[in-house]
């Protein structure tokens, strides 16, 4: 099954829900980070809660970028998506694995740690960014990003994520759904919900039994009881290039970049998110440095 996130609202208009299949997205990430199962499910959940809320936005062209340290074995996760559907993330220290928690199954709260925070910055096209933070609840990810929804932007939701890792580190299954209670929603249907989400099987079992995104919405809503509104594509995607990191560089200190100029004569950067590598040379480390000092003037 191919990675896609589904977009839809209940026919009775209280609910507005998002689910999407994210395996290859989490895979892509394991790969380039070389994470073990640990990270695997803490980075996967933190791309997968990236996805649904950069995505759950009216308007096209923002993006997010949300920051976790929970103090955990896993350091800090960065991740960054837009309302395309694209997305992009590394953690601290991709090398954790820890023993399986009491229901045999990662222990990603321990593994990310609960002193800390989720921080999320929002960027929208041709406007300020907006920083938000709320501390974690429980650092499993979906019940902090819960937590933020409520906190942060006052949207009553619920947020599943999911990431299955197989013994060999590779990914079995990656998912995860949104819930955004509408103005006008009733006790009685908020109750209601509650019940179903209560009542509804494990998502890592259901992602493994390959169930899409929109079975997987009807299990909690109910036959019939959805309007399925878009359908789009979602993937790891890092937008670096060349150019970028030298408009980065100049704005680091100008005595640093000179005495890197003198000494070095080049200088080699890496992506975080994807690990590519750029080469600056001689004269375009030279060109960075006149660029520097011009911001200065």
């Amino acid at each position: 099954m191919k990675d896609y996130l589904v977009k839809s609202l209940t026919k009775d208009g209280m609910f507005r829900a998002y689910a999407v299949t994210a395996k290859q997205v989490v895979t892509t990430a394991q790969k380039s980070h070389d994470t073990w199962s640990a990270a695997s499910a803490a980075l996967g959940r933190t791309l997968i809660g990236t996805l649904l809320l950069a995505t759950s936005g009216d308007k096209s062209g923002n993006s997010i970028a949300v920051k976790i340290n929970g103090g955990g074995p896993v350091g800090g996760i960065a991740t960054e998506g837009n309302s395309n559907g694209e997305v992009k993330g590394y953690v601290a220290n991709p090398h954790t694995h820890l023993p399986l928690n009491d229901h045999h199954k990662i222990d990603v709260g321990q593994a990310v740690g609960r002193d800390g925070f989720l921080e999320v910055t929002k960027l929208q096209a041709n406007g300020e960014p907006f920083n938000s933070s709320v501390p974690l609840v429980s650092g499993e990810i979906g019940d902090d990003f819960t937590f933020y929804l409520a906190q942060s932007e006052q949207i009553p939701s619920a947020v599943g994520v999911s990431v299955f890792v197989n013994d060999d580190n590779s990914i079995g299954a990656a998912g995860g759904y949104l819930i955004q209670v509408m103005p006008g929603a009733s006790e009685e249907a908020i109750a209601t919900l509650e019940q179903r989400l209560k009542q509804l099987p494990p998502l890592s079992e259901l992602l493994l039994s390959e169930q899409t995104p929109e079975a997987i919405l009807n299990l909690i809503f109910g036959e019939d009881q959805v309007d399925f509104l878009t359908t789009m594509p979602v993937e790891f995607k890092c937008n670096c290039s060349k150019e970028q990191f030298a408009a980065d560089l100049t704005g680091l200190p100008l005595d640093q970049l000179e005495t890197i100029l003198a000494e070095d004569k080049q200088l080699e950067v890496t992506c975080n998110f994807c690990h590519r590598q750029y080469h600056y040379d001689e004269q375009e480390l030279s060109d960075i440095v006149a660029e520097a000092k011009a911001k200065q003037d």
